[in-house]
């Protein structure tokens, strides 16, 4: 009897795993507009897609009074590596945001760079690298 319990629990945590990860994988989205008095107000959205080894989210936020920001983030990974990013836009046209991108070697090491975009245009890169243990 015992080992009929060990074994159903085993099979409850298994199928509990893997509804967890296909709740997981997919698309959400959410809208959510809330409006007072006087015109005032705004409109904000997420969406947000995962899939096995990718994600990524898509934000905004709009007032009634015409001002808001659009924001999305991405980030994949698999077979060693990563990439992602995240990007922020104004309605007035203004942007900014970083990517990263990194690699771990055969031998252990990861070689990563970020790429950082500020709203004046500029840009700063930062490049690592770390050796195994």
């Amino acid at each position: 009897m015992k080992h009929f319990l060990t074994l159903a629990t085993m099979g409850l945590a298994l199928a509990g795993s893997l509804a967890a990860t296909a709740a997981e994988a997919g698309q959400r989205s959410r809208n959510v507009s809330v409006q007072g008095a006087n015109g005032h107000g705004y409109n904000r959205s997420r969406s947000v897609s995962r899939q096995p080894g990718a994600t990524s989210v898509n934000r905004s936020i709009q007032t009634n009074s015409g001002r808001g920001v659009s924001s999305s983030r991405t980030a994949s990974w698999g077979n060693g590596s990563y990439a992602g990013g995240a990007t922020h836009t104004t309605n007035n046209g203004t942007s900014w945001g970083r990517s990263t991108s990194a690699v771990r070697n055969e031998d252990g090491s990861i070689n990563a760079t970020t790429t950082r975009t500020r709203p004046d245009g500029s840009t700063g890169t930062v490049t690592r690298s770390t050796q195994p243990y």
